[in-house]
C-alpha cells in the first residue's frame, strides 16, 4: 500500500516540475515580444490582421524577414492582405511606423531611449515575477496533494515532509532559472 502511495507522491512532484518548466517556456515566448534595440519577427507575435472578417496572426498572411539589425520586411502572401497589415501594425503598441511601398512593408526600428528601455525593463522584470507567482502555485497545489495524500490515504508524514521538502527545492531551482532569464533580457534590454 505505501509503495503505491509513494509512486502517487512522485506522480505529483512529476507533474509540478512539467508545470513549472511549460511557465518557464511561456515567460521566455513573453519576453521575445518585447521590444529590444534590435529587429526580431517575435515584435510581430501579438499583431492580429483583419483578414476577410476574421482576426488573423500576422505570421499566417506574411513572411517576416531581418535583412538588417533594425529592420523587418513583411511581405505578404496575398497582395491584398497588405493595406490591411499596415493598419493593424499602425494600431498596436509597437510604436513604430510601417513604410508601406505597394509590395512589402519595411518597419525601421529605431533605437530605444534610455527612458524606453527602462519601461521595458519594468514590463520585464512584472512578466518574470508572474512567472514567479505561477511556479509557487505550481508547488502549493503539489504540497496540497500530498498533504491530503498524507491525510486521506495515510502516506507516512516522514515522506510527506521529504516529497515537500523536494518540492521546495525544485521551485527554488526554477525561481533561480526565471531571475536568469529576466537579467539576461533585461540586459538584452539595456544594450545600445
Amino acid at each position: 500500500m505505501s509503495e503505491d502511495l509513494e509512486e502517487e507522491a512522485l506522480s505529483i512532484q512529476l507533474e509540478a516540475e512539467e508545470k513549472m518548466e511549460k511557465s518557464i517556456q511561456s515567460i521566455r515566448v513573453e519576453f521575445q515580444s518585447i521590444r529590444t534595440g534590435r529587429a526580431n519577427p517575435a515584435l510581430l507575435n501579438r499583431i492580429h490582421v483583419e483578414y476577410y472578417g476574421a482576426a488573423t496572426p500576422l505570421q499566417q498572411l506574411a513572411s517576416i524577414s531581418v535583412p538588417e539589425p533594425r529592420m523587418l520586411v513583411i511581405q505578404p502572401f496575398d497582395k491584398s492582405a497588405l493595406q490591411e497589415i499596415d493598419k493593424a501594425i499602425q494600431k498596436s503598441d509597437l510604436g513604430i511606423a510601417p513604410n508601406n511601398d505597394g509590395k512589402v512593408i519595411r518597419l525601421n526600428i529605431p533605437p530605444l531611449t534610455e527612458e524606453r528601455r527602462r519601461d521595458f525593463v519594468k514590463l520585464a522584470k512584472k512578466i518574470a515575477e508572474e512567472g514567479k507567482v505561477a511556479v509557487r502555485n505550481v508547488r502549493r497545489d503539489a504540497n496540497d496533494q500530498i498533504k491530503k495524500l498524507e491525510k486521506d490515504k495515510h502516506l507516512p508524514q516522514d515522506q510527506s515532509k521529504d516529497h515537500q521538502e523536494q518540492l521546495q527545492k525544485l521551485t527554488d531551482r526554477f525561481i533561480d532559472l526565471l531571475d536568469k532569464v529576466a537579467l539576461e533580457k533585461e540586459a538584452e534590454i539595456m544594450e545600445h
